[in-house]
C-alpha cells in the first residue's frame, strides 16, 4: 500500500530547513520491516491554500503498526509535530 503523508508548515517555519531535516530522518525508514520505498516531495506552488510537503511511503499493508510504533515514527511526531499547522493521512493500495 502506499501510506501518504500530507502537510501544512505553520507560518513561522523555515521550510527549507525543516525539509532537509526530513529527508535526513526519513532515509533510514526503508531499513523497517515491510517499509520498501520513500519518496518526499515539496509543494512548487507557494499558496496559502497548499500544502507544504508530501510523504509517501511504499509498505506492506500489515505494516502499518509497526511502522506506528517504529522510533522514527516516533522522532517524527515528537520533533516535527510542533512546526505542523495541518496534516493528512491517506492510504491506498499501490496497484
Amino acid at each position: 500500500m502506499l501510506h501518504y503523508i500530507i502537510v501544512k508548515w505553520n507560518d513561522n517555519t523555515d521550510k527549507q530547513e525543516i525539509v532537509k531535516k526530513v529527508r535526513t530522518l526519513y532515509a533510514d525508514a526503508v531499513k523497517i520491516s515491510g517499509i520498501y520505498n520513500v519518496d518526499i516531495k515539496e509543494n512548487v506552488t507557494p499558496r496559502d491554500n497548499r500544502y507544504d510537503l508530501m510523504i509517501v511511503l511504499d509498505m506492506d499493508k500489515g505494516s502499518l503498526t509497526t511502522w506506528d510504533n517504529s522510533e522514527l515514527h516516533k522522532t517524527w511526531k515528537s520533533e516535527f509535530g510542533i512546526f505542523i499547522d495541518k496534516k493528512c493521512i491517506f492510504d491506498c493500495d499501490n496497484r
